[in-house]
């Protein structure tokens, strides 16, 4: 099982910058890779990014993201960021964070089926 707990969500103004930030409990369920989705009202929840904890610097980006979105890792504290740049009020949405299936890799990781275990989500409201 796996427990993962989003923080860092907020309002801010166009322009700006967050940092989103998932801690994860890994209870014996062995995930590498941890995934950040976004649901904006009435659409469909969309892959962010990816990481792969196990890896020195293994990453994947949805096309769109990897201009202003950042996801790194620190190991020790078992977080996982996701730095926001530049955010647009389009960025608006509720933030997750996800446990891939230990089999799984970046081919699939952008896809909200993959995910086996989910957080609460945390809110990002951009304003124009």
């Amino acid at each position: 099982q796996v427990q993962l707990v989003e923080s860092g969500g907020g309002s801010v103004q166009a322009g700006g910058s967050l940092t989103l930030s998932c801690e994860v409990f890994d209870y014996g369920h062995n995930s590498d890779i941890i995934t950040w989705f976004r649901q904006s009202p009435g659409k469909g929840r969309e892959g962010v990014a990816c990481l792969a904890r196990s890896a020195i610097k293994s990453t994947f980006y949805a096309d769109s993201m990897n201009d202003r979105f950042y996801i790194s890792q620190d190991k020790g504290k078992n977080l996982v960021y996701l730095e926001m740049n530049s955010l647009k009020p389009s960025d608006t949405a509720m933030y997750y964070c996800a446990a891939l299936r230990p089999e799984d890799d970046f081919t699939v990781c952008l896809s909200s089926g993959a995910a086996a275990y989910w957080g609460q989500g945390t809110q990002v409201t951009v304003s124009s």
